[in-house]
């Protein structure tokens, strides 16, 4: 298992969200911004962060300013995600499956990607393929926010073809009845519901605005049962889908997942060596004190893995 070391993760290179927001000069381009700024501390052109309304509209104009995404709208009460992070884990991605072609990030519509538990806010697919022009399936078990899912794909006619979505009818399910018989994936990707339970979900929330000094509210971020618990925890999930991967060992290069707790590791790379995995990686991440883990394994072998390349990946001679 290699694990990439970081004693203070900050935001990948290539992530457009160094440094501040230029607010101001993104709401001349997406008026609907103007609403929501605020004068920070220093003077410059802010939002409340704890406002939901405001995170959703500044979601939208990010995605518009830097992607060109128009349109992008979610319920108030689906997840909303942080853009910066999520457009972190991509690039990570990036650099893994570099590390399997030489160097060079593969790109392009014959790299295709899974994205477990898409959601209405299909933010994964919507960075990977406009950062790297990658296809993408998203799955999900909420038939209402693939619904919003395939609203946002319609009103951008250039992602039609470009990202594909797809139901799952069991909840225990993460692969089975997504994935095709003959079909390959270059990767999969996920954010795991984290919590236990409804109750756990709450109490992380109390928490987090008692620590900010304010009474509690709403989660800023949002938030549908199926994206913030289930009844295994996010451990328990992971462990499922270590076990659930091996049925599809030899029709996806490399397995990945988002980690946001470091316990939930501490079983994992002792599972997937059992059940085979030829290589498991850890890949840290974050941003100032928030930490989360990009947890990456396989099980192609070495020559299977130069013979996937050779079919699927662009030469990296051209």
């Amino acid at each position: 298992m290699r694990r990439r070391p970081s004693k203070s993760p900050t935001l990948h290179p290539r992530n457009r969200y160094q440094g501040r927001y230029d607010l101001a000069l993104i709401a001349r381009k997406y008026p609907l911004l103007k609403d929501f700024l605020v004068n920070g501390k220093d003077g410059q052109a802010s939002i409340d962060f704890a406002d939901p309304a405001a995170l959703r509209c500044l979601n939208g104009a990010l995605l518009q300013h830097w992607y060109q995404i128009t349109d992008w709208q979610i319920p108030t009460d689906a997840l909303c995600p942080p853009i910066p992070g999520r457009a972190d884990l991509i690039h990570h991605l990036a650099d893994l499956l570099a590390s399997s072609h030489d160097g060079v990030i593969p790109k392009g519509e014959r790299l295709r990607g899974l994205d477990v538990g898409t959601g209405a806010n299909l933010i994964y697919p919507l960075i990977g393929n406009a950062e790297y022009g990658w296809q993408f399936v998203g799955s999900d078990i909420d038939a209402e926010a693939l619904a919003i899912a395939e609203q946002i794909l319609t009103a951008n006619p250039s992602l039609q073809g470009q990202i594909a979505l797809r139901l799952q009818s069991d909840a225990k399910s993460i692969f089975d009845g997504i994935i095709n018989s003959e079909e390959q994936f270059d990767f999969t990707l996920c954010n795991p519901p984290f919590y236990a339970s409804a109750s756990e979900a709450q109490q992380a929330n109390e928490r987090k605005w008692q620590g900010l000094g304010k009474a509690p509210a709403g989660r800023n971020f949002g938030g549908r049962a199926n994206e913030l618990y289930c009844d295994d925890g996010e451990a328990g999930f992971l462990q499922r889908m270590a076990e659930q991967s091996k049925t599809y060992a030899s029709q996806v290069f490399w397995f990945t997942t988002l980690v946001a707790s470091a316990a939930s590791l501490k079983a994992l790379p002792e599972q997937l060596r059992g059940l085979g995995a030829t290589d498991i990686r850890i890949i840290d991440m974050g941003q100032g004190s928030k930490r989360s883990r990009l947890l990456a394994w396989t099980f192609l072998g070495k020559k299977q893995r130069r013979a996937w390349r050779r079919a699927r990946w662009p030469d990296t001679r051209i």
